[in-house]
């Protein structure tokens, strides 16, 4: 597909390296997009189907027309805002690629705090259910982490479903990664579970004005917002936890500014004990944990708990 530059027979023309240059600095140049220079090296990788070292690695070489001109057409929907995952059709989550498209929401770095508490929680064997499961990043990676534990994964959406099973398959886990339509929690009985955890849609509608112009012309809306100032399916899951079980958990991602909110909602439901928040990497209240009134707090979490109060700033150190 791409044709060197050591014949010395061969007339001369833009190198790997000067064609990566080139699309950098447009990339730099983007005034609507946030783009990343690296973004050019990804692109072109894509095309070539190398790595982004061996991109590097070559780029003395001399690309053909039609591979330069499939390089230019990615580029150019890229710097019309079109995320470069849905270009590429990956994005890697947990330290796997994950398929991607138009149907699903970009997996989040955010999201691996999720992973990193449930994982945590020592669970050997048992069901987890992953309440709208977009790509399948969250129950494919416990499938992975967990060999012993069967996840069945919700979505509303029939096309993320078929996102979230391939990505089954393609890690080996389409035994145990059953994907069912439905909304929320109603297709299921939610008391099988042992663990019940969701990154919910848990953005504000009138918070689309500050959002990233890639994000909201490109990702699922569906996958996004939520109404009441993005808490309405958060309340919807905290309504449904009345039937979990004796012992099992609740774990959500949330909003940067949710937290406080959360463990007010919890507080004011009886037949759940407990609820508190941890943070992410930056200090903001991330993941939200809650516990019927029947179970105790996970040993292995409690420790890690932050205090009642989720708006103040995370110390320093």
């Amino acid at each position: 597909m791409f044709e060197t530059s050591d014949n010395p027979t061969r007339p001369a023309g833009p190198s790997i390296g000067e064609r990566v240059a080139d699309a950098r600095r447009r990339l730099r140049s983007a005034a609507e997009v946030a783009t990343s220079p690296r973004e050019a090296d990804l692109l072109l990788a894509h095309v070539l189907g190398w790595t982004e070292s061996q991109v590097r690695a070559r780029d003395d070489r001399l690309l053909s027309a039609e591979v330069a001109a499939r390089f230019e057409a990615l580029l150019r929907r890229r710097l019309e805002g079109e995320p470069v995952a849905y270009l590429i059709g990956v994005r890697e989550f947990y330290g796997r690629d994950f398929e991607v498209d138009d149907r699903v929401l970009i997996p989040r770095p955010e999201t691996e705090h999720l992973i990193e508490v449930v994982t945590g929680l020592g669970l050997e064997a048992g069901r987890v259910l992953d309440v709208g499961t977009g790509s399948g990043c969250i129950a494919v990676t416990l499938a992975c982490e967990m060999p012993g534990v069967r996840l069945t994964a919700t979505d509303l959406s029939v096309g993320a479903l078929q996102v979230a099973r391939r990505n089954a398959e393609r890690h080996g886990v389409g035994d145990r990664v059953e994907p069912l339509r439905g909304h929320l929690t109603t297709a299921v009985d939610l008391s099988a579970f042992q663990v019940v955890v969701s990154n919910p849609p848990y953005v504000a509608p009138e918070a689309a004005v500050d959002m990233s112009p890639d994000v909201l012309r490109y990702e699922p809306h569906l996958a996004l917002f939520a109404e009441d100032h993005g808490r309405a399916l958060i309340v919807e899951l905290l309504d449904a936890a009345e039937a979990l079980r004796s012992g099992a958990s609740l774990w959500l991602e949330l909003g940067y500014d949710q937290g406080d909110w959360i463990l007010a909602a919890i507080a004011a439901r009886p037949y759940l004990r407990d609820g508190r928040c941890l943070r992410d990497y930056a200090g903001h209240p991330r993941v939200a944990g809650i516990v019927p009134q029947t179970s105790a707090v996970p040993r292995r979490i409690e420790d890690s708990w932050i205090d009642s109060s989720c708006s103040a700033p995370a110390p320093a150190g």
